[in-house]
């Protein structure tokens, strides 16, 4: 049976104070609940919330475990066009919130993404008279004072400076990118990492790969790219980041170079990892990438044309609805109960289940001669029916 393409909600709302448009959209339900993340930047469309919450819907799938406790959720996402820098945005989230209040109450679970932190999340949120950004997940729950005990107690876990929760998405990512290192027989030591993006998603991969033993030779916010061929010191990059993850030049070294901001793309890296903004990447400037792997750490930052001309030349992308599925993944295994509130226990069942998964989508790729993208969502067109005859359609 065939997923029907259209949403099963999609709604506009206009904020009445200053105008700024926001965006929700409901691409599935499962046991009346769906989740995904709310975005804020300026340009926000509809179709780019529209496209998230149908990727939030696959990864839901991705990660389901008949075996497990965490139980799949349907897909949603929401979207404000604004800037995050503004002087208005957080008074336009607290309305945002607010008018959608019976959504996150009942059907919608969201929590931070580009341009947003939880902790902005969580005060807006209560701020609009909501329990939880969570809340419609809660019945669910087989002991719910537990389990949001268990995640509140996750989410003050501190890794050398920098949240668990903040963590968990690029431990992912960064798995993702070593996974295929493997598959392709090239050592870590010496492969070179270029990262778009030092926010919670490109910060974390990059200290899990530089970690690793990788060298990050080049990192882009929204000052420029900063460079060295000879390796970044990542950990004094992320400690010099500010809360939208732009770096303080006078953490720079003087053998780091700053660059234009599209430098990142054509840095000399086996690996790149477009981990900030969607449709970074296009049918233009893929030219002039050097990479061998494409890791999107974003949701959607590669164009469908410009992955069809890099799949051409050899570059393989690996797709955001796996590589950066992992931040969702955690909050469902640590709500129901698949792991504690541990920061070693997050790690090690990130990266057992991620490597799963990766390998699992390679080995498609190969085996039907497809990209990786077209096996993932191979996948999920396996897993969606199996879930549907679980817990019904709800479309």
């Amino acid at each position: 049976m065939s997923r029907p393409a259209a949403p099963l909600t999609s709604l506009t709302w206009t904020d009445h104070e200053t105008g700024h448009r926001g965006y929700l959209v409901i691409d599935r339900l499962v046991r009346g609940v769906s989740s995904g993340g709310l975005r804020m930047r300026a340009g926000c469309t509809l179709d780019e919330v529209t496209g998230l919450a149908r990727g939030m819907t696959m990864k839901e799938a991705l990660h389901y475990n008949p075996e497990g406790r965490y139980i799949p959720l349907g897909g949603a996402k929401g979207g404000i066009d604004c800037d995050p820098r503004a002087p208005e945005a957080y008074g336009v989230l607290v309305r945002y919130l607010r008018a959608m209040r019976p959504y996150i109450e009942h059907f919608w679970t969201t929590g931070e993404d580009l341009g947003l932190t939880q902790d902005l999340v969580d005060k807006a949120a209560d701020e609009a008279g909501l329990v939880s950004s969570i809340q419609a997940v809660y019945p669910l729950l087989d002991d719910e004072q537990a389990a949001r005990q268990r995640l509140a107690d996750a989410f003050t876990i501190d890794v050398d400076g920098i949240g668990l929760d903040e963590l968990v998405g690029g431990c992912g990512v960064a798995e993702a990118a070593l996974a295929a290192l493997d598959r392709a027989g090239v050592p870590y030591a010496g492969t070179r990492v270029a990262v778009q993006g030092l926010g919670t998603m490109g910060g974390a991969t990059a200290r899990f790969l530089a970690r690793a033993g990788l060298r990050v030779v080049a990192v882009a916010d929204v000052k420029g790219t900063m460079a060295n061929p000879e390796g970044l010191d990542v950990e004094a990059l992320l400690a010099a980041r500010d809360p939208h993850g732009t770096v303080d030049r006078a953490a720079l070294r003087p053998g780091d170079r700053e660059l234009p901001g599209d430098a990142w793309l054509s840095a000399e890296a086996e690996i790149l990892v477009p981990a900030a903004v969607s449709y970074a990447i296009d049918a233009a400037n893929q030219a002039g990438i050097a990479a061998r792997w494409v890791v999107e750490a974003a949701n959607m930052p590669v164009r469908e044309e410009a992955e069809a001309l890099l799949t051409a030349r050899g570059v393989t992308v690996l797709p955001d609805v796996v590589v950066n599925s992992g931040t969702n993944a955690w909050w469902w295994w640590t709500l129901f109960g698949d792991i504690g509130a541990d920061a070693d226990e997050a790690f090690a069942y990130t990266r057992r289940s991620m490597r799963a998964l990766i390998d699992q989508m390679l080995a498609r790729a190969e085996a039907v001669g497809c990209t990786p993208r077209a096996a993932a969502h191979g996948i999920v067109a396996d897993r969606l029916p199996v879930i549907a005859e679980r817990f019904g359609w709800y479309r």
